[in-house]
């Protein structure tokens, strides 16, 4: 692995033993198209675990992955992800706030490609739940680890990722798919100073999950008018079941009200999404192209 890498990716993880090894696979080498592994580095976080992942284990995954175990005092990813960001040694970080996401094979390699197109690009990527309902509903219905493991065994997303498409459904988020607005992206790139310099993610989100800390990211990056968004054509990560407070429980349960309540207190003003249209890059395999505008 060369000193400096391109490309740092910060994934969070919180008690995601069975999550986080497909997460892993799906950001290495063997499954990552168009990318070296001299070309990024991964950051594996675990934030306040207390079944944290085997350091030895994730790094004999790849070389040029990195374990970390930070201590928070709060339920909140916040900390563990400025940690990542300070450790990162790329001039680009790719964001993973929820580890529990498995992502398509061309991301990273059109994270780089897009530095030589747009000079300050931010790129972010689709949202998607594994299953064919939002998790909040088929939670109710029985969806479950064991569901989403035979789910996963139907199809061979190992070989082509891009076959988890048909056995997902749209994010609440990203409703509107690759033409519609969205509220976050669970996965997304941007200078390294940029982060730096808008304090990364504020630390005073203390709910658990971090309430609206993604949001607040996505929103204030997106409203940068010296940033170019571009949202990845084809490209998406896939949410798995892992009991998360806001992913994994029965909509009215949705601790959205407790993380708007923060929200106000923190920012001073009620939630509204940024309104930006993004560029769009990339191409769409035939297994997406019913997520196009927000069907599917």
């Amino acid at each position: 692995m060369k000193s400096s890498p391109r490309l740092s990716v910060v994934v969070i993880f919180h008690n995601m033993r069975r999550e986080a090894e497909r997460t892993l696979y799906s950001l290495s080498c063997r499954y990552q198209q168009g990318i070296g592994i001299d070309d990024y580095e991964v950051l594996v976080i675990d934030s306040g675990s207390t079944e944290p992942l085997d350091r030895g284990l994730v790094e004999s995954l790849q070389d040029n992955f990195r374990y970390y175990h930070v201590r928070t005092d709060h339920p909140s990813p916040c900390r563990a992800m400025n940690f990542g960001i300070g450790q990162s040694r790329a001039p680009r970080i790719a964001c993973a706030v929820d580890g529990a996401r498995i992502l398509t094979p061309n991301i990273l390699s059109n994270m780089l490609r897009l530095e030589r197109v747009f000079p300050r690009p931010f790129v972010y990527t689709l949202a998607m739940h594994l299953g064919k309902e939002l998790q909040n509903t088929s939670v109710e219905k029985g969806y479950n680890h064991q569901v989403e493991d035979e789910l996963l065994r139907s199809v061979n997303w190992r070989e082509d990722g891009y076959r988890l498409f048909p056995i997902a459904c749209l994010a609440g988020s990203a409703h509107g798919g690759y033409t519609g607005l969205m509220m976050e992206s669970n996965f997304f790139s941007v200078e390294r100073s940029v982060l730096l310099e808008m304090g990364g993610f504020d630390e005073k989100f203390i709910t658990p999950g971090g309430g609206l800390v993604n949001l607040d990211v996505f929103k204030r990056l997106l409203g940068n008018p010296r940033l170019d968004p571009v949202l990845l054509l084809g490209e998406a990560t896939f949410h798995q079941f892992h009991g998360g407070v806001a992913t994994n429980v029965p909509k009215d349960r949705h601790p959205w009200d407790l993380f708007h309540e923060e929200y106000v207190r923190l920012r001073g003003c009620a939630y509204a999404a940024e309104l930006r249209t993004p560029y769009l890059f990339g191409k769409i395999p035939e297994s997406a192209k019913a997520f196009l505008g927000g069907s599917g």
